[in-house]
């Protein structure tokens, strides 16, 4: 017989809130018989695929090589340019 998960027993195996379960349950997979709600490990584990996030692998943003810049010398000071 399968596994059945109430409410804090979900809570604690997936490690979020009991609220964040109650208040997200319309789009969570769950058994529902009366008002009993349960969960079994096949539940979890799609609940789990369903937040599950992988990095996006994304290009370099800054060339390699000096940056382009870098020639740039800053301006004399004004004091200099009065004396």
């Amino acid at each position: 017989m399968t596994r059945r998960l109430t409410y804090p027993e979900a809570a604690a195996e997936l490690r979020v809130e009991e609220s964040w379960l109650r208040r997200h349950i319309k789009k969570l997979p769950h058994s529902k018989k009366g008002r009993v709600v349960t969960f079994s490990d096949a539940d979890l584990e799609a609940i789990d695929a369903q937040f599950h996030h992988e990095p996006e692998q994304t290009p370099r943003l800054r060339p390699v090589g000096p940056h382009p810049l870098a020639e740039l010398k800053p301006l004399p000071s004004r004091r200099a340019a009065r004396t």
